[in-house]
């Protein structure tokens, strides 16, 4: 059995219109679905009937409750029923949440990697690097790959998508704070080879031990993560 569901935009908050729906040459539409159908049925059927608004830029709300419906529900749930009206929002365009860590962690390793191999680029001049640089340099990029690794791995995400545009925020602390920043004074001269700094922490003992500590941190790290992974079976959310 099937039913029609009419498929609206919501007007402004604070909008003069008595009417609480708005209506374009696109919208409102109908679509008709199972009785049974659920919240993603739902958004496929909308995307049919506009190309351009796929499942993961729809953001469907119900009645005056403005909380999204929630994949993998029945429209049941939320006390739909036929000829009952459903409002969406286009969200924009989407990046998925994988592909946003992929860029954030690689931002880092690549920054890391410019400026410890390219020095008279960033400061003018060329030296050897110390023991601590070199031991640093180590870490960081093996603490940004584990990252990646990860992200390709372990992690699983509670959302498929965030908006595009956000990518541009969230990597920012990766590429320019953690990367380029951090890159730059601790590849710099002041603790390069034959500095009075770098023989202090250059000592074997010292590189020993909080290597030891870096490792811990980061297995540490890593079981947590895999901890977390472990309470989110497999095609949860």
């Amino acid at each position: 059995k099937l039913m029609r569901i009419n498929v609206a935009k919501r007007a402004p908050p604070g909008s003069a219109s008595s009417e609480k729906k708005v209506s374009s040459s696109r919208y409102p539409f109908v679509v008709e679905l199972p009785d049974s159908a659920t919240v993603d049925e739902l958004k496929a059927a909308i995307a049919k009937q506009v190309s351009t608004l796929q499942p993961d830029r729809q953001r469907l709300t119900f009645g005056e409750k403005k909380d999204a419906l929630e994949l993998g529900n029945s429209l049941s749930t939320y006390g739909i029923k036929p000829d009952d009206t459903v409002y969406v929002k286009d969200l924009g365009p989407q990046i998925g949440w994988q592909t946003v860590f992929y860029i954030e962690y690689l931002g880092p390793i690549i920054f890391h990697f410019i400026v410890y191999n390219f020095q008279s680029v960033f400061y003018g001049q060329s030296f050897e690097h110390s023991d601590v640089q070199r031991r640093v340099y180590l870490l960081i990029m093996a603490h940004f790959i584990k990252r990646e690794l990860e992200t390709a791995f372990v992690h699983r995400f509670s959302h498929g998508t965030m908006p595009l545009i956000n990518v541009f925020k969230n990597s920012f602390h990766y590429h320019m704070l953690s990367g380029l920043n951090l890159a730059y004074w601790i590849y710099g001269p002041s603790t390069a080879h034959g500095t009075p700094l770098a023989a202090k922490l250059s000592s074997p003992f010292l590189l020993a031990l909080l290597t030891g500590i870096f490792l811990f941190a980061e297995l540490s790290n890593l079981s947590t993560h895999i901890t977390l992974r472990n309470l989110r079976p497999p095609g949860t959310r």
